[in-house]
């Protein structure tokens, strides 16, 4: 694996991406969708754990029990293409984390499919996220994509991103709210945080692919 020129630091927050191999997708229904968002739950804590293909074996294991070595803070999952928002915990967090997800994906995904080889597009893109605005408007970028990329006519109507967690007040087991959170009054503020630049959101995809068929 190449080397990464620019370290990644514990305690700092990352946007994290990759894509299928040639853009091929990485997600075909719902059941890859939701095994990838079990992994990102999964490979977040600490310590020797089975791998997840095996776990039904060890009911008695309370991996979530155990410290994380990454959090993350946003999620959203495309049809060819995965967006985190990370905060790295402990030094080489963030790493060993992103190798563990994709490496287990991987492994599901050539099974199903009787496929082999890499599934994703070389080595991960990681960006520093070093004030609160890239911070807050990272977070709406990445919630924006179904929408931007007209996968759904509402936000609400797409189930494999962490946007319904913070609209809902709800607690998911993968993501941590409070930083994003305690930015806004309310939950209700942050979705209108997001949904204000639907439409600028919409409008910039189209541009991007008029320039890319020119």
């Amino acid at each position: 694996m190449p080397y990464r020129t620019v370290p990644l630091t514990t305690n700092e927050i990352y946007h994290i991406f990759n894509r299928g191999v040639a853009k091929l997708p990485i997600f075909y229904d719902k059941k890859d969708y939701t095994r990838f968002l079990k992994t990102l739950h999964y490979y977040q804590f600490k310590g020797p754990k089975p791998a997840l293909s095996l776990l039904r074996r060890y009911r008695d294991q309370q991996i979530d029990k155990n410290p994380k070595i990454v959090e993350i803070l946003c999620y959203c999952l495309m049809p060819n293409h995965f967006h985190l928002m990370i905060r790295q915990l402990q030094d080489g967090g963030t790493s060993e984390y992103i190798s563990k997800v994709t490496n287990s994906y991987t492994k599901y995904f050539n099974t199903r499919y009787n496929r082999v080889g890499p599934l994703l597009q070389g080595q991960f893109k990681a960006v520093l996220v070093d004030n609160t605005e890239q911070l807050l408007h990272l977070s709406r970028y990445i919630h924006l994509n179904p929408i931007a990329s007209h996968l759904v006519d509402n936000l609400a109507k797409y189930p494999f991103s962490s946007y319904l967690d913070y609209i809902n007040s709800t607690t998911g087991n993968i993501t941590t709210k409070n930083l994003l959170l305690t930015l806004f009054k309310s939950p209700k503020s942050y979705e209108q945080f997001v949904t204000d630049q639907i439409d600028y959101s919409i409008t910039l995809e189209s541009i991007k692919h008029k320039l890319l068929e020119e």
